[in-house]
C-alpha cells in the first residue's frame, strides 16, 4: 500500500483534490490518503501556511498530491519556515510562495509536464504530444531580490553546472524510458551568455551519453514562436526555471489550456504532484471547476509509483467522458459540475 500525503490547498483546490482521489480509489489502486492543510485555511487555524505537519508527512510518505494554494502578488508576502538541518540545528529559511518552499525544502529538482490533445477537448491543435523538463531549484526563483534604491530593484539569477546536469541527465533517463527520441533545449544564451550558456553547454555535454536521442536547442524566443506555429514537430522541452514556467504554460494553450495541464516535481527522496492551475477563487464552491488537471496530476502519480493498470484505465474513463461531453465541466463545453465530472469517471471505472 502506499501512502499519499493529500493537500487541498486553497480556492477550488479542495473540490479538484476531492474529485481526483475519488477517481484514484475507484479502481482499486493500493493507495492511502493522509490529508494535511497549506494555504490560507491552515493560516487562518495554524497561525501558518506551510505547518510542520506538511513536512512531517511526506517525510513519511514520500509523496504528495497537492492542490492550487494562493500567493500574493507583489509586496513582502513570505513563506516563513523553521526546519532542523542534518546536525539538529534549527534554521529559518524564507520562501515567496507555498510551492517554492516545498520544492526547495524537499529537493524537488525537476518538474515534469506532459501537454498533450485529449478526445472531445476543443484546442486549436491536433497531434500534440510534448514533454517539458523545468529544472526548478535555481534560476530567478530563487527569490534573491533587493531594493537598491526607491526606484529600482534587483534580482540575482544563479544557474549551476550540478544543477544543469542533473536536470539534463533526468530529462534523458525519462525520455529514455518512454522511447522518446528527440530533446529541445530552450535557453537565451545569445544574450545570458554566462548563465544561460552554461546551461546550454552543460546540458549538451551531458547529452552526448544518450547517442540515441537527438539532441538541438532554441533561443526561448523563437521556441515560442514556433511552438504556436508547429507545435507537432517538437517532442521534449529542456529549460531552466523560468523559461520553463512560461512555456509549459504557453504550451498548455495550444490543447486547451491550465485546466488539462498536470504536473510533477520530483527529487531524490520523494515526488509531489499538482494541477498547474490556479486557485481560481471567483468559482470556489460553486462545483464547476475542471478536475482534468488535478486527476492527471494523479494519473502520473499512479506511473510513479507503479500503478500503471490503474493508471491506464483512469485515463480511458476519462476520456470517454469527455468524447460523450454529457458529463464534464463547462470549459469542456458541457454543463455537468465538478462533482459530477468525477462521478461520471467513476462510473466508466465501475463497468467491467
Amino acid at each position: 500500500m502506499h501512502q499519499v500525503t493529500l493537500v487541498p490547498g486553497d480556492g477550488i483546490g479542495p473540490e479538484v483534490t476531492r474529485a481526483a482521489r475519488e477517481v484514484v480509489l475507484a479502481p482499486g489502486a493500493k493507495i492511502e490518503f493522509e490529508e494535511v492543510l497549506a494555504g490560507q485555511r491552515a493560516e487562518r487555524d495554524l497561525g501558518t501556511p506551510l505547518p510542520a505537519a506538511v513536512f512531517d508527512s511526506i517525510a513519511r510518505t514520500k509523496l504528495a498530491l497537492k492542490g492550487p494554494t494562493q500567493t500574493p502578488f507583489g509586496g513582502d508576502y513570505r513563506i516563513h519556515i523553521e526546519r532542523k538541518d542534518a546536525r539538529g540545528k534549527l534554521e529559518k529559511r524564507t520562501y515567496p510562495s507555498i510551492t517554492i518552499a516545498l520544492r526547495k525544502e524537499l529537493g524537488l529538482f525537476v518538474n515534469v509536464r506532459p501537454i498533450k490533445n485529449y478526445p472531445g477537448v476543443s484546442s486549436r491543435f491536433d497531434k500534440v504530444d510534448l514533454l517539458i523538463f523545468r529544472e526548478n531549484s535555481e534560476d530567478l526563483y530563487m527569490g534573491m531580490e533587493r531594493m537598491i534604491d526607491e526606484g529600482t530593484a534587483e534580482a540575482i539569477k544563479i544557474i549551476s553546472l550540478r544543477a544543469s546536469e542533473r536536470v539534463t541527465r533526468f530529462a534523458l533517463d525519462y525520455m529514455r524510458k518512454l522511447g522518446r527520441r528527440k530533446l529541445t533545449i530552450g535557453h537565451k544564451a545569445n544574450v545570458m551568455k554566462m548563465t544561460d550558456g552554461l546551461f546550454l553547454k552543460t546540458a549538451q555535454d551531458t547529452a552526448k551519453q544518450y547517442r540515441e536521442i537527438e539532441v538541438n536547442q532554441r533561443v526561448v524566443d523563437a521556441l515560442c514562436m514556433e511552438l504556436v506555429m508547429k507545435p507537432e514537430e517538437f517532442d521534449s522541452l529542456l529549460l531552466p526555471n523560468l523559461y520553463g514556467d512560461i512555456v509549459s504554460d504557453l504550451a498548455a494553450g495550444l490543447v486547451g489550456g491550465l485546466g488539462l495541464a498536470p504536473g510533477a516535481n520530483i527529487g531524490p527522496d520523494c515526488a509531489m504532484f499538482e494541477a498547474v492551475h490556479g486557485t481560481a477563487p471567483d468559482i470556489a464552491g460553486k462545483d464547476i471547476a475542471n478536475p482534468m488537471a488535478m486527476i492527471l496530476s494523479a494519473v502520473m502519480l499512479l506511473r510513479h509509483v507503479g500503478e500503471a493498470g490503474a493508471a491506464d484505465r483512469i485515463e480511458a474513463a476519462l476520456a470517454a467522458v469527455l468524447r460523450e461531453k454529457r458529463h464534464v465541466t463547462p470549459d469542456l463545453g458541457g454543463d455537468a459540475g465538478t462533482r459530477r465530472m468525477s462521478e461520471a469517471i467513476v462510473e466508466k471505472l465501475a463497468r467491467p
